[in-house]
């Protein structure tokens, strides 16, 4: 059955879809100065959209598709957030001082992805009062996101972080108790702090303990009650 859920937990991979909130409080010339100033790429899946440390030069707009937000050290990774369309990415460089991008972005689907000037969107800033207001609420909510990610992986057990990220992904991601999953187990890891082994036997006790049912890629979750709990008991 795939229904749409509201989940009580606390789930902290990825913030709301705002839609174009931000671009509707623009005036008519802020809109066209934004739309001259912004061109629309397309990328495949895997691709990699930027890289962490490269100068910031754009805000990115996700328009389609499914990117992870992560960091990179040696060979490890960490996902800071999963984002769907439709979210600002970028914005952590759009202040003084902070001219490169703290994380990298890449696409686990086939993605579109406008990219704003960062200059203009500075600009815009400045002069648009209700625009950074709605810019300010928007960096509030992932930092909000982010101290979550944060408390998960430092004090929840593993049962707590992967019953975190599905919850987040089932109500956040893809607004259905089941859905196709294209992040692969390493992935998955690389968002629960765990190793890719970790997550096999963990999604397979899962599985047993009839908290959800796998098909391949496919993933229901069966008793989201019983994940809520495991998600707040950690």
């Amino acid at each position: 059955m795939n229904q749409s859920i509201e989940s009580k937990g606390i789930s902290h991979c990825s913030i709301f879809d705002f839609g174009h909130s931000w671009y509707e409080l623009l005036t008519d010339d802020e809109k066209i100065l934004i739309d001259i100033h912004s061109v629309s790429i397309n990328f495949k899946k895997g691709e990699t959209v930027c890289k962490r440390g490269a100068f910031a030069s754009h805000i990115f707009f996700l328009e389609e598709g499914l990117v992870k937000v992560y960091l990179e050290e040696r060979n490890k990774n960490l996902i800071i957030m999963l984002s769907t369309k439709n979210n600002l990415l970028g914005l952590s460089s759009i202040f003084d001082g902070n001219n490169k991008l703290p994380y990298s972005i890449a696409t686990y689907t086939d993605s579109r992805i406008r990219m704003i000037d960062i200059q203009i969107f500075r600009q815009l800033l400045k002069q648009n009062s209700e625009f950074s207001y709605r810019i300010i609420n928007l960096l509030n909510e992932k930092t909000a996101q982010i101290y979550g990610r944060f408390f998960s992986l430092t004090q929840k057990q593993l049962h707590g972080r992967l019953a975190d990220i599905l919850l987040c992904l089932s109500n956040r991601i893809f607004k259905s108790r089941s859905f196709d999953l294209p992040l692969s187990r390493a992935d998955l890891g690389d968002l629960t702090g765990m190793s890719t082994e970790s997550v096999i036997r963990m999604m397979k006790e899962f599985k047993d303990d009839g908290l959800i049912g796998m098909n391949c890629k496919q993933i229901e979750l069966l008793d989201i009650a019983r994940l809520e709990r495991i998600s707040e008991f950690g």
